[in-house]
């Protein structure tokens, strides 16, 4: 990896750290439905579907995909595998990665909440 390449992804990544955080402020305080999470990681996967997508570059990729989406979702990687899979005609495998994103993840935030008040 090149220099600029991991300064692309820094820019990226602070560009998607202030905008995550700018979705907040116009979405509002957090409810019982998490608007703002549900914004970020619709928006994220948009993102990160166009530019994996569009033939864009390795190096706009790196900035917008790497960088800005990694910083203001990780849903969308998770979004962007999901319809890589359907892609390829392995829906039931598809079907059973996003189960288990959602079930493993959901897990692991109770576990770790768990660990963090013992």
């Amino acid at each position: 990896m090149a220099m600029i390449d991991a300064l692309l992804v820094g820019m990226g990544g602070a560009t998607g750290a202030v905008l995550r955080y700018l979705v907040g402020l116009v979405v509002g305080p957090r409810s019982e439905f998490p608007l703002e999470t549900l914004t970020v990681n619709v928006l994220g996967s948009f993102a990160l579907g166009w530019v994996t997508f569009a033939g864009v570059g390795e190096r706009p990729a790196l900035l917008v995909g790497v960088g800005a989406c990694g910083a203001f979702t990780t849903f969308s990687s998770f979004s962007v595998d999901t319809v890589r899979l359907v892609e390829d005609e392995r829906e039931a495998l598809a079907g059973v990665y996003a189960l288990s994103n959602l079930l493993l993840s959901v897990g692991a935030v109770l576990v770790g909440a768990l660990v963090a008040t013992v």
